[in-house]
């Protein structure tokens, strides 16, 4: 994997809990790396739902190879999150494919 394919940065961030003036939990989400990843491929996808047409946008980013990413993870590109769908190792731990959907509001 050439470094001049890794032209975009996303950041990489993990679940947690934390507790609200009332003392509930609260799911958070804190920042576990931020990285250089390619676009392999993107589509916007429309079709019908239950209620009616929807869009749903698909990205698949190539990155060096992370060990202790999954699938409970999300990645932050351009201010918008993205539920991470699929990991993919390529080769023995040299890089990762990451397929992600935009979350929902």
């Amino acid at each position: 994997m050439r470094a001049g394919d890794l032209t975009e940065t996303i950041t990489i961030e993990r679940a947690g809990t934390a507790l609200d003036a009332n003392r509930a939990p609260v799911e958070t989400w804190a920042p576990l790396a931020t990285v250089r990843a390619g676009i392999v491929t993107a589509s916007t996808e429309e079709f019908m739902r239950g209620r009616g047409a929807s869009s749903e946008t698909s990205i698949v980013f190539r990155l060096r190879f992370m060990e202790d990413l999954c699938l409970a993870d999300r990645v932050i590109y351009y201010g918008d999150a993205y539920n991470i769908k699929d990991l993919r190792e390529l080769g023995r731990a040299r890089g990762l494919d990451i397929r992600v959907e935009r979350a929902g509001p």
